[in-house]
């Protein structure tokens, strides 16, 4: 099976191409969890399938590198843009992909013919606490409580298709990512796990973060996660609505325009290409 390592600023996913591919006889949680061990697979923060839509230009569906599925991710959507465009399968600047989520559109930006960024339309985020969801009465989560071995954490919570838990902090240095990071994900407030972001605030136009993702851990960059980070640092009066996101790898310039939809530009790189033996059902 022919597949193409992507990455968009660092958070690195496997592509597989469904439109050309056989795909019906594949355990596709089992093939995520066996391509992206990084010491016995290709290694990645997930695997990413090209798939026929009825209702756009195409369906992509994303598989954790646990084997879990994901709803949306805006570094892979980025991604898969720039590949359909520089493979000639959608030669157009706009593209509608379907997703769990709904349909999102990246629109690439070129210079001379080649794609230099990606921004892609997030769509509205979602702030109802059932929206997200999260445990609890109806409304909004903002700079709410929620306790874990004892201590209180502020927490801001918001949908982009997928659960957000973001978290202010003064030193995002200081942060123990990997322990407190899947504290979080699993607590029992949030009954479908959420992504954690850890926001440090900049000023009213740039943030640092860094993310642990439902079903992957540890990841360099989360696009639908500076999205959310920018709509709770909005909400709690830290930031304005245009933002630059500074991860750890590169930034993510966020907008959450007037439409209230949010709108996420940054880079999408091709790492390489190969084949990799599969075992079928």
């Amino acid at each position: 099976m022919r597949f193409t390592k992507v990455q968009g600023l660092g958070n690195d996913f496997i592509l597989i191409n469904g439109l050309e591919e056989e795909l019906r006889t594949i355990n596709f949680s089992g093939l995520a969890v066996e391509m992206c061990n990084r010491h016995f697979g290709v290694g990645a923060d997930g695997l990413v399938l090209l798939l026929p839509s009825d209702k756009a230009d195409l369906y992509m569906r994303i598989i954790n590198s646990d084997g879990s599925e994901a709803e949306m991710c805006g570094n892979a959507i980025r991604c898969v843009a720039k590949y359909l465009f520089e493979k000639g399968l959608v030669r157009k600047e706009k593209i509608e992909v379907d997703t769990p989520a709904g349909i999102r559109v990246p629109e690439l930006l070129l210079d001379a013919g080649q794609v230099r960024a990606v921004r892609v339309d997030m769509g509205e985020p979602r702030l109802e606490r059932l929206e997200i969801p999260m445990a609890g009465p109806a409304g909004q989560v903002v700079d709410e409580p929620l306790v874990i071995d004892g201590i209180e954490y502020r927490i801001t919570a918001v949908s982009m298709g997928n659960p957000h838990c973001i978290l202010f902090v003064p030193d995002l240095e200081k942060v123990l990512l990997n322990a407190l990071g899947p504290r979080v994900e699993t607590h029992e407030a949030f009954p479908h796990k959420t992504n954690v972001e850890f926001v440090q605030v900049l000023s009213r136009d740039e943030i640092k973060m860094k993310v642990w993702e439902r079903g992957a851990g540890l990841t360099l960059a989360c696009g639908t996660g500076a999205c959310a980070a920018v709509v709770a640092g909005f909400l709690n009066g830290y930031t304005g609505r245009k933002v630059t996101v500074h991860l750890t790898a590169g930034d993510l310039n966020i907008e959450w325009a007037e439409d209230n939809h949010l709108y996420m530009t940054g880079p999408a790189e091709e790492v390489f290409s190969g084949d990799y033996p599969v075992k079928e059902n």
